[in-house]
């Protein structure tokens, strides 16, 4: 996708029609961040072909703060195709989904509203990780904990499925999480709840702390439905090739799999720092099957 593309669905009367299908006309792999809504312009102005934003903070936004960032969003060529932190932020008090103090009602009830808006925004796919939901508390029965999760994501399905919504239950690793940790324990509970819309992902970086096979992208290719990814030398933005040894092997399972889909930068870093660069990795990581060509700031 070039540049003129994008000038023509920013300024063409029929943008917002045009941007609807823009990752169709991409190729096998469409390429975000992950990051605040106020980092939305910068995923547009650098390229990207979507912006992952959090869940959390998109429902706690007052109606009139939605409503802009949704104005900002559908006049733009982009949409928020994928968003994160379903249930709550890191460092940040919100639902829990595991523990003796489950509230399911509130639960169900910020689902609701939090993917109707997600929804109106463009999303397709709402990564689940949230560490700090989902943790099993000390003492805290660990079966009792599987189960809580189970029920969760059990309530969570069919309101997905009603906004066109699919849920990726994100491996987190030892100590962000004390469950959920490989994506092998994650198909597990993928394929014990046996739900349409509850899938996973694979994160590159948890992938590389765990330690895990990288097979697991063979596995679970037909669960997997998207993946997030950082440099695990410090959880920053990709740049090269030659940053770690273990990219080359993981992108040639990317390819062998068969994945198609989103492929989001989540790490520490800075788009006027590291944008170009990224694109420009993920194109020779791709080579082959992926057309996108990495471009200035426009």
């Amino acid at each position: 996708m070039n540049v003129s593309r994008r000038e023509f669905l920013r300024t063409s009367a029929a943008g917002a029609a045009a941007a609807a299908n823009s990752l169709a006309a991409f190729g096998r792999y469409s390429i975000g961040v992950v990051g605040p809504a106020s980092d939305f312009e910068k995923s547009v102005r650098y390229g990207f072909d979507y912006h992952e934003a959090p869940v959390w903070e998109l429902a706690h936004m007052s109606e009139a703060e939605f409503s802009d960032f949704k104005q900002r969003v559908l006049g733009s060529p982009l949409r928020c195709r994928r968003c994160n932190m379903f249930t709550a932020p890191a460092g940040k008090p919100g639902m829990r989904v595991v523990g003796p103090e489950v509230d399911t009602a509130a639960a169900r009830a910020y689902v609701e509203k939090a993917l109707a808006r997600c929804r109106e925004l463009g999303a397709e796919i709402v990564v689940w990780g949230s560490a700090r939901s989902r943790n099993v508390p000390e003492g805290f029965p660990r079966e009792r904990a599987w189960g809580q999760i189970a029920d969760f994501l059990r309530m969570v399905e069919p309101i997905a499925r009603a906004q066109n919504i699919t849920i990726g239950i994100e491996p987190l690793s030892v100590p962000e999480s004390n469950i959920l940790n490989t994506g092998g324990e994650v198909l597990k509970m993928q394929r014990e709840l046996n739900l349409p819309r509850i899938k996973m992902i694979i994160d590159y970086y948890h992938l590389a702390v765990m330690k895990e096979d990288p097979e697991i992208l063979c596995t679970a290719h037909d669960q997997i439905i998207h993946l997030h990814f950082a440099n695990p030398h410090g959880r920053v933005w990709p740049r090269d090739p030659a940053e770690d040894p273990g990219y080359s092997p993981f992108f040639q399972l990317v390819k062998k799999s068969s994945y198609r889909g989103g492929i989001s930068i989540e790490g520490k870093g800075t788009y006027e720092e590291s944008a170009v660069a990224a694109l420009a990795f993920f194109q020779t990581e791709l080579a082959g099957i992926n057309s996108h060509v990495p471009t200035s700031p426009r």
